[in-house]
């Protein structure tokens, strides 16, 4: 983790206008195409879901942006990125899950798997305190949602990006997936969250690059 100079930072005159805002958090929503995914990941007995959340995260932790977050009125950069993400457990209820990405999709992948399945049997929605080297992650696999909005703290400030997506479906023989991404606005612009998505369709679209 290292501070950010402000006084070179050339993001500053966006900063200071945008932490002022009294909602400064911006949320896009975009389909993906997943049609090379759902193949590759069905073929080899992959599980879609923590597939697309170490996927996910290998795209944050590209992205310098989206590893800044505020503290109180400077910003400071991490240098690696975890998820916590949402695991479904008994009665309709759902828990947190915070899991330690790794480069390797294995590694992360049975990191993943171990934490969700403690989580179960015990669920827990309590943020950690102090700790913002996170990106968090859910899953709507029912809707097909065309937007999505997540509750945020306003004071303190938090400046912790949310991703979601949605239910596939086909269009035009292609499968596609709803998948949103919210930032606070003071730390990103739409060219970052463009290049998010940009990362991240070159990846979904070969995913046997990463995942074998």
């Amino acid at each position: 983790m290292k501070f950010i100079d402000m006084n070179d930072y050339k993001r500053k005159k966006h900063f200071d206008f945008y932490l002022k805002q009294d909602y400064p958090h911006m949320n896009l929503c975009a389909n993906v195409e997943i049609t090379r995914l759902a193949d590759f990941l069905k073929s080899n007995k992959l599980p879609f879901y923590f597939s697309l959340i170490y996927l996910s995260m290998r795209t944050v932790n590209q992205i310098r942006e989206f590893r800044h977050r505020i503290r109180e009125r400077t910003i400071i950069e991490h240098e690696i990125i975890h998820p916590s993400f949402s695991v479904m457990a008994e009665n309709d209820l759902f828990s947190f899950c915070t899991s330690k990405y790794s480069p390797n999709f294995h590694t992360f992948l049975q990191n993943a798997q171990n934490e969700a399945e403690k989580v179960k049997t015990e669920p827990f929605i309590d943020d950690e305190p102090g700790r913002d080297d996170l990106v968090y992650i859910t899953c709507l696999p029912w809707v097909s949602f065309t937007s999505i909005s997540h509750p945020i703290h306003l004071h303190p400030v938090d400046s912790i990006p949310r991703i979601a997506w949605g239910k596939y479906f086909k269009d035009n023989g292609k499968l596609m997936l709803p998948f949103s991404v919210q930032v606070h606005h003071a730390l990103l612009d739409g060219v970052h969250i463009g290049r998010f998505f940009t990362v991240l369709q070159e990846i979904l679209d070969e995913p046997e690059k990463i995942l074998l």
